[in-house]
């Protein structure tokens, strides 16, 4: 089963994300913070779901750290801040993909499942 890190500190959405993707077939360990995050990365994953903006270390740092740790690692951020996705486009790891918020739970799942399948 792929396995999915998903990193966002706002609960409900992150309670829902996690509820959609594991109705889809993926194992999701959800972290509230980059921090918790960092602390699993040393684990085997398929896929880094990370929100961008996020007190302490954001999904950027995180991703970093992902990819530094898994070369060839999925990831895919998460953001309300369209000048932040902006940015985050250019400083993401290479192939990374940037959605930005609000987005439908049935469009992230879309998307991981394209991601996952590439």
């Amino acid at each position: 089963m792929p396995r999915i890190l998903l990193a966002e500190d706002d609960d409900s959405l992150r309670g829902f994300l996690a509820r959609a993707l594991e109705r889809a077939g993926y194992e999701v360990t959800p972290c509230a913070d980059g921090e918790e995050a960092v602390a699993v990365l040393d684990q085997e994953w398929d896929l880094l779901l990370t929100d961008i903006v996020m007190p302490g270390m954001d999904g950027i740092e995180v991703a970093r750290q992902a990819a530094a740790r898994h070369p060839g690692l999925r990831i895919m951020f998460i953001t309300g801040f369209a000048a932040v996705a902006l940015a985050a486009s250019e400083s993401a790891p290479t192939g990374a993909k940037v959605l930005s918020k609000p987005i439908h739970l049935r469009e992230i799942v879309s998307e991981v499942e394209r991601m996952m399948a590439a």
